[in-house]
């Protein structure tokens, strides 16, 4: 059972419990959070305390807690994995992230399985299998167009299986599982979560001649995904799951994107109330915020709707991989410890610990945290006086008319520090008199429902309309709870006086009989069954892009009908030039260098070929192959012999068991 058709889920990422429940405080319908292992980020695990924490906290509003389990494991990590599993399952998570398909295949506990951004879902045909084969939500490969997209959904069954889009945050170059530059490198596999992020290094770009097309620039670094103006056609195409990247980011974070696409999906949701198919956000409650929200105030490498409306020229960040921030002015004056700027807006304020940049002559980003902003002495009040933390010496070709970018601002960064947001589920309270004293009925947006009674004498007020104001005045003192009234009624026989020592306790009460009846009410969310017999995987031969790591896993793609199963690029056996990355983005293209762009320019038509190009980061050297048919790019290398040294000994030092296709001399198997 997916989400309903018509819910839509804005999916929030949590690096702990603490972001996690700011996440559900500031709009999340559901959060992702790593478990204690296996998290596929390696920094951003948690205790199962903290995981029980955030869950109760969520589930308050019928949020949901989705945990990680999305490395890559050996058979020796399985057991471990299946009781890690139980756990979660135990403290009351809703849902496990997959990439393994060996997990498919042991004794995990009946909580619903969603597809990782690492099992590469490009194709109808692969989402329908993995929708078959049990997983209850698949998150589409980001790379994906709208029609793309719609195409999958046409494949699948909404009532079986949801469908989730990345929506915001850092873009990864590669189709998610796709990338083996870390490992082949470092010996640090981005699918067991220690990701070295070599596509963020600057490249000297060369041809097969040696010629220089590009001087270090950052070629494989994408600006950060933002796909804000796309969110109807998203919908429409079948999008039920929001996602935003950022299991690694800060609480500000959080917040301020998490805020920012609430209100823009809450106003899609108000506009379509009067639809055909009206749409309804997954959980409960309302949320108001003390800012603004503005994607534009994290960090972010500029923004790019990346694929969704087709192929683009401008969605890599080649100049810097760094935050760059917005134009804030320009430099007016250089002094001996300060320096002067205007500013574009007249009315814009600098602050002690802001964060400036600029660009060098040689494009090369540099940073200048403020120390001190004053208002530039007998100059016009959108002129400002700042002494920078460090040294004047430092700052490389900071002259005048140099513009001056903000990408730090201490008053936004002090607002999202303090309590920002308040969330509250609206109810309707019904009081009365009873034969022996008073009670009161509260139904919330839900439909739960909780009450109270109270005996107490009817007395007479004396006052009657005063002593009914304070009646509803007192009955709709929610401030401590998670409730908000819309409506308060008042239905009595007579016009009594009911002081506030019996309201405060009767109100309390039936809040608590509420909040048991909504926890009561919380259905935990179904794990899907596979089909019979087993659905056929729509090829018949993995290499070791499918990430084979484990006997489970082998045995999970035998069942469905693959003959023929090559080891995971982790297991060592690719041991010659291979696709280390497989990309959408492409090199030649970003740089006006694709045949197809060619066709129909005079004089150079047929002459352009897509011919191979390198990568040189110091003693790294990569080759850029380009496959124009599926319009792809491939990063081709090989693993390092000190990696696989190193790789040798391990093998033979730590009980270690992985799925190999031939044995390894002197390591166990």
């Amino acid at each position: 059972m997916s989400l309903l058709p018509h819910q839509l889920e804005l999916l929030s990422p949590a690096r702990d419990a603490d972001i996690g429940i700011e996440a559900i405080n500031h709009g999340a319908d559901a959060v992702y959070i790593g478990g204690p292992a296996f998290g596929a980020r390696a920094g951003a695990g948690n205790e199962m305390r903290d995981l029980e924490r955030l869950i109760r906290h969520a589930h308050r509003f019928h949020g949901r807690i989705f945990v990680t389990l999305n490395t890559i494991l050996r058979d020796d990590e399985l057991e471990g994995a299946r009781r890690m599993a139980w756990q979660v399952y135990e403290a009351g998570a809703d849902a496990l992230i997959i990439q393994d398909m060996g997990l498919l295949e042991i004794d995990l506990p009946p909580i619903q399985l969603h597809a990782s951004t690492q099992t590469d879902i490009r194709t109808p045909e692969k989402a329908r299998f993995l929708q078959d084969a049990g997983l209850s939500q698949i998150v589409l490969a980001r790379e994906l167009t709208v029609q793309e997209i719609a195409a999958v959904r046409a494949a699948t069954d909404p009532g079986r299986c949801t469908i989730e889009f990345f929506i915001h945050g850092a873009l990864c170059v590669a189709y998610s599982g796709q990338c083996y530059i870390s490992h082949a490198h470092t010996g640090r596999s981005a699918n067991r979560g220690e990701c070295s992020q070599a596509c963020r290094l600057p490249y000297q770009v060369t041809d097969d001649a040696g010629r220089f097309i590009a001087h270090d620039k950052h070629v494989l670094s994408m600006k950060d995904n933002n796909q804000s103006g796309n969110l109807r056609a998203l919908i429409d195409a079948g999008v039920r799951s929001f996602k935003i990247e950022g299991r690694y980011k800060d609480m500000a974070y959080v917040k301020n994107v998490t805020a920012h696409y609430r209100r823009l999906l809450d106003e899609i949701i108000e506009e379509r109330e009067t639809s055909g198919a009206p749409l309804a956000r997954s959980s409960s409650g309302h949320t108001t915020f003390t800012f603004t929200p503005d994607p534009l105030q994290n960090f972010n490498r500029e923004f790019t709707d990346y694929f969704v409306n087709g192929r683009k020229e401008d969605i890599g960040a080649f100049d810097t991989p760094k935050n760059p921030g917005q134009p804030i002015g320009w430099i007016t004056q250089v002094g001996p410890n300060w320096v002067e700027l205007e500013t574009h807006a007249p009315d814009a304020v600098l602050h002690n610990g802001d964060g400036l940049c600029y660009y060098d002559l040689q494009k090369e980003l540099v940073g200048v945290a403020i120390n001190r902003a004053e208002p530039a002495p007998g100059k016009a009040r959108h002129q400002w006086r700042v002494f920078p933390k460090d040294p004047m010496e430092g700052f490389k070709d900071l002259r005048r008319g140099t513009e001056i970018n903000r990408n730090r601002d201490m008053d936004w960064v002090r607002t999202l520090e303090k309590k920002s947001s308040e969330r509250r589920i609206g109810l309707w309270a019904h009081f009365t008199d009873t034969d022996a004293g008073f009670a009161l009925t509260l139904t919330d947006e839900d439909g739960f429902v909780g009450t109270a009674a109270v005996e107490h004498p009817h007395e007479a007020a004396t006052d009657a309309a005063k002593a009914h104001a304070g009646l509803r005045e007192q009955l709709g003192r929610f401030g401590a709870t998670l409730f908000q009234a819309h409506d308060i009624a008042v239905a009595m026989r007579g016009p009594w006086f009911v002081p506030a020592s019996v309201l405060n306790p009767l109100r309390r009460d039936a809040v608590a009989e509420l909040e048991a009846a909504r926890a009561a009410g919380l259905q935990r969310l179904p794990r899907a069954r596979p089909v019979e017999p087993p659905a056929a995987f729509p090829e018949d031969t993995l290499t070791y892009l499918a990430n084979v790591f484990n006997q489970k896993a082998h045995d999970f793609y035998m069942k469905h009908g693959v003959k023929v199963i090559d080891a995971a690029y982790e297991s060592q056996e690719e041991e010659g030039e291979v696709s280390l990355m497989i990309t959408k983005h492409c090199v030649r293209f970003s740089m006006s260098l694709c045949p197809k762009q060619a066709k129909g320019v005079i004089g150079v038509k047929g002459t352009i070929k897509a011919e191979p190009l390198h990568l040189i980061n110091g003693k790294e050297k990569l080759t850029l192959r380009f496959d124009c048919k599926p319009c792809e790019m491939h990063v081709v290398g090989k693993v390092k012999k000190s990696v696989q040294n190193q790789h040798a000994r391990e093998a033979q030092s730590v009980p270690m068991q992985f799925y190999r296709t031939r044995p390894v001399p002197g390591a166990p198997h």
